[in-house]
């Protein structure tokens, strides 16, 4: 299926905004869960937030629920995280990655991408 390809981290502020985007190399199939999930140095990878592609379902981690928002774009295979009222605690590598199981379990995305760094300084 081929790498999905994230990009959109950076160094923000406190309180600041952020928008990561995940580009698949091929047509994402109304079958998929896209999804986000983040790793902080020496913490587990943690579920962020995922979408069904066939319906727009959407569904978020309780660390950033209410200040996410995860958006599919299916003409351009893109998905998207938007983040607001950002936290030091939000610093993390972020993953976009694809599955097909409605979870939040990193076990069950078959598809990864090579991550982006979030940096927010307080």
């Amino acid at each position: 299926q081929g790498q999905l390809i994230e990009s959109g981290g950076g160094l923000v502020e406190a309180g600041g905004s952020l928008r990561l985007s995940c580009t698949a190399p091929g047509r994402i199939y109304s079958s998929a869960v896209m999804g986000w999930f983040r790793q902080a140095p020496g913490k587990e990878r943690e579920f962020v937030a995922r979408i069904r592609w066939s319906n727009g379902r959407e569904y978020y981690g309780d660390a950033v629920k209410g200040r996410s928002t995860i958006i599919k774009e299916g003409a351009t295979n893109t998905v998207y995280l938007e983040m607001t009222s950002l936290k030091p605690e939000d610093t993390a590598v972020y993953y976009c990655a694809r599955g097909v199981q409605w979870s939040a379990a990193v076990r069950d995305f078959d598809s990864w991408g090579q991550g982006t760094q979030v940096t927010v300084a307080s």
